[in-house]
């Protein structure tokens, strides 16, 4: 892939319905762009990994994504969740913070 281009891929897994992630979404400049910024409105998690997606954007639409590529989601998921962690945590301070202020 070219170095300046931009790639997006949205991946999906629903426990009761996938028995492994699938590639809900791909695509590369203008698409790409449209793909992060419909996650940010929904706040849907984030992250940019380009090897991650040179992988994940040739599969095509719909498709499982190999269990070669388990040990890699892992990490993207291991950061999310922390980073989601550190999030409520900020919002729990704020929320404290706030109910401690007098009106």
């Amino acid at each position: 892939m070219p170095p300046d281009r931009r790639y997006a891929v949205a991946l999906r897994y629903q426990e009761d319905d996938d028995d492994a992630p699938r590639v809900l979404a791909k695509g590369q400049g203008e698409v790409a762009d449209r793909i992060v910024a419909l996650a940010k409105a929904h706040q849907v998690p984030l992250h940019q990994d380009h090897d991650l997606v040179e992988l994940l954007v040739v599969l095509d639409l719909g498709a499982v994504v190999p269990p070669a590529l388990y040990h890699a989601l892992a990490e993207v998921l291991a950061h999310l969740y922390r980073a989601n962690h550190r999030m409520e945590a900020i919002e729990r301070v704020a929320r404290a913070d706030g109910a401690a202020r007098p009106p």
